[in-house]
């Protein structure tokens, strides 16, 4: 009886899931990543070289304005300075805040592929 209601909820939900708009499946995603945590790794460049690192990001987030409710073209978020650009979060490198914009940088997020 307990695994045929399981089985009928994850249908349900299976069910659910795919009547959404790509949109809504989007930000159920990134809702079920931001909840979980992502070993996030923020690169950014000069050109082709790279000048910054930020290490064991959990997300990014787009800044919002507070009375208008519309996006502002920043991201920002929190991670491990990387100032020696070794890969590592070292002993004294802190977590720290950081934003970027979205029009003078260049930038690549990913998953630690290592961590």
């Amino acid at each position: 009886m307990k695994q045929r209601f399981s089985l009928t909820l994850a249908l349900a939900l299976v069910t659910a899931l795919t009547a959404c708009t790509q949109e809504t499946q989007n930000k159920f995603g990134r809702a079920v990543q931001n909840w979980t945590g992502t070993n996030g790794l923020l690169e950014i460049y000069a050109g082709d070289k790279l000048v910054k690192r930020f290490l064991q990001i959990d997300k990014l987030s787009t800044a919002v304005g507070t009375s208008d409710d519309r996006q502002r073209p920043y991201r920002y978020g929190y991670g491990v300075l990387d100032e020696n650009l070794n890969g590592k979060a070292d002993g004294d490198e802190k977590k720290v805040y950081f934003e970027f914009s979205d029009y003078s940088t260049s930038y690549v997020f990913h998953e630690d592929p290592h961590g």
